[in-house]
């Protein structure tokens, strides 16, 4: 069993992008975050709750030489990253409407699951795909 002191606290979803400004504008307007800090194009935060979403590069030095260059989906040919975000909202439908008319890409539009959920995706300005959802009713 873990010692108290080594329990982790999921604390960054840390996305990689093109242009940082431009993402948390972005995520601002079509998901409904508000940007909580913007640094030196270099690095954005969203006010998000427990866990922070923020924004960097795709490039960094102090990171590509130690762990690899990020590759980006080619969402052209319908490819993903290994990553999925999932926002989950009362109304899926109003919220997948916004994000839609703030320039997400619609993947597939909100359906209701087998499973109690609802959910439909999106793709970001950068390919990453997003699931606008509800939490799975018990």
């Amino acid at each position: 069993m873990a010692s108290s002191g080594l329990k982790p606290k999921l604390a960054y979803i840390i996305l990689y992008v093109r242009d940082v400004e431009k993402a948390a504008s972005f995520y601002d307007a079509a998901f409904g975050y508000t940007v909580r800090r913007l640094g030196l194009r270099k690095w954005a935060e969203l006010e998000s709750g427990a866990t922070t979403i923020a924004f960097t590069p795709l490039h960094q030095r102090e990171t590509d030489a130690r762990s690899g260059e990020v590759q980006l989906p080619d969402s052209s040919a319908a490819e993903r990253g290994s990553l999925e975000v999932c926002f989950a909202y009362a109304d899926v439908d109003a919220a997948y409407r916004r994000a839609v008319e703030n320039g997400a890409v619609p993947v597939s539009a909100p359906e209701d699951k087998p499973w109690g959920q609802k959910s439909g995706f999106v793709r970001d300005m950068d390919g990453n795909v997003v699931r606008i959802a509800s939490y799975v009713r018990a």
